[in-house]
């Protein structure tokens, strides 16, 4: 006597001592269930390979446009995570706002400048968007935070920034990693 496989109950094997089920259509539904638990795992695997192969295939379709943008928001969340204590670098607001990384000089017509940090501070939303930078606010305490000579390296003549995508990846990882450490550290001290 042994117990069937599929149902449980003790049986004795009429075939051969290997036979596991008491009858065939316990077979059947040992055989489906044994079919099905298989092609849930093939279908687990291979949902696993597709996110992975699609993932792949996204990141194989990004322009250098889109990696740009990736990098961009990466270094204005660590911009934004290292002026964390500091007002506006425009008007002084340290109103609950919404803060942005504000450039100096625009990334459109400096695009060497893009991922420079003397060239990026906190800035409230009003003085980025509506003032569009609120420069002349913006140069003075500018000079106070980082000296007169390095505004002066940054409104002098630069050469331009020829990034491949590969060194892109790079800026977007470094700043993600040293953002995520400012904020780890910003979590432990409220």
């Amino acid at each position: 006597m042994k117990p069937c496989r599929q149902c449980k109950e003790d049986f004795e094997p009429q075939y051969n001592t290997t036979q596991p089920t008491c009858s065939p259509a316990c077979a059947i539904k040992y055989i489906k269930a044994k079919k099905d638990a298989k092609t849930a795992s093939e279908k687990k695997k291979t949902a696993k390979l597709d996110r992975s192969y699609l993932r792949k295939r996204k990141e194989s379709l990004k322009t250098q446009s889109d990696w740009t943008k990736e990098a961009q928001a990466e270094f204005n969340r660590f911009i934004r995570a290292r002026d964390y204590q500091q007002p506006c670098i425009s008007c002084g607001t340290r109103n609950n706002v919404q803060y942005h990384a504000g450039h100096y000089l625009s990334t459109g017509a400096n695009p060497e400048l893009r991922f420079i940090e003397d060239n990026c501070h906190k800035q409230c939303s009003s003085c980025n968007n509506h003032l569009s930078g609120n420069l002349i606010r913006y140069r003075p305490h500018l000079i106070e935070k980082v000296g007169f000579h390095r505004v002066q390296w940054l409104e002098g003549p630069h050469p331009p920034a020829l990034l491949t995508i590969e060194d892109i990846k790079g800026i977007k990882k470094k700043y993600r990693h040293r953002a995520n450490l400012l904020l780890k550290e910003i979590e432990e001290t409220q």
